[in-house]
C-alpha cells in the first residue's frame, strides 16, 4: 500500500503555494501519494505518514499560522517523518546566497518543536500587488527602487525539485 504524505504550507502572496505544489508532483509516485493542503485547511494529520511543512517570512520568521500549526500538532508531528522548508526573498537580493546560512537558522524554532529529517529554504518572488498591507507595499516599493529587492519570481524550480527528489526517500 503507497504511504500519504501531507504537504503543507501558509503562504501570503502564493509563492510558498508554489513551491508547495511542486514538492508534491516531485514526490508522488507510486509509492507515495500526496496531499498539498494550506495549513489552514488541514483538519487531522492521523491519514498521513509523513509531513511536509512550509511556509513564507516575515521578518525572519514563519507566519503565525504556520508557527501556530506545528505547535499544535507537535506530538502528532513527532512521530512520523517531517520537512520543513521555507520561501523568502532574501535569498533573491544582491548577495543573497551570502546569506543561506543565516536564513536557515530561521527554521530553527521549527526543528526545535519537532525533529525533521530535512530542512531546506528557497528564494521567493515579489509581487507589489500581492502584499496585504499598504505600509509594507510602499517599503518594498521603495526597496526595489533602491535596488535593494528586485520584483518578479525567484524561486529556482530546478533546486526545489531536486530537494523534493532527495526527500522522498527520507518520507518513504
Amino acid at each position: 500500500m503507497a504511504k500519504k504524505v501531507l504537504v503543507t504550507y501558509a503562504s501570503c502572496t502564493g509563492f510558498t503555494q508554489g513551491v508547495a505544489e511542486m514538492i508534491g508532483k516531485t514526490i508522488e509516485d507510486n509509492h507515495l501519494v500526496v496531499d498539498v493542503i494550506p495549513m489552514k485547511d488541514v483538519k487531522n494529520l492521523e491519514n498521513y505518514d509523513a509531513v511536509v511543512a512550509g511556509s513564507g517570512i516575515q521578518a525572519g520568521t514563519w507566519l503565525p499560522e504556520a508557527t501556530k500549526f506545528v505547535r499544535e500538532n507537535r506530538s502528532e508531528l513527532s512521530k512520523k517523518p517531517f520537512a520543513a522548508f521555507l520561501v523568502c526573498m532574501t535569498l533573491a537580493m544582491k548577495n543573497g546566497e551570502n546569506c543561506r546560512s543565516h536564513v536557515q537558522t530561521w527554521l530553527q524554532p521549527v526543528k526545535s518543536l519537532v525533529p525533521t529529517v530535512s530542512a531546506e529554504v528557497f528564494a521567493g518572488g515579489l509581487d507589489l500587488k500581492k502584499i496585504p498591507s499598504a505600509s509594507d507595499r510602499l517599503k518594498f516599493r521603495l526597496s526595489t527602487l533602491f535596488g535593494i529587492w528586485k520584483a518578479g519570481d525567484h524561486r529556482d524550480w530546478g533546486v526545489i525539485r531536486l530537494w523534493a527528489g532527495e526527500l522522498k526517500s527520507k518520507l518513504a
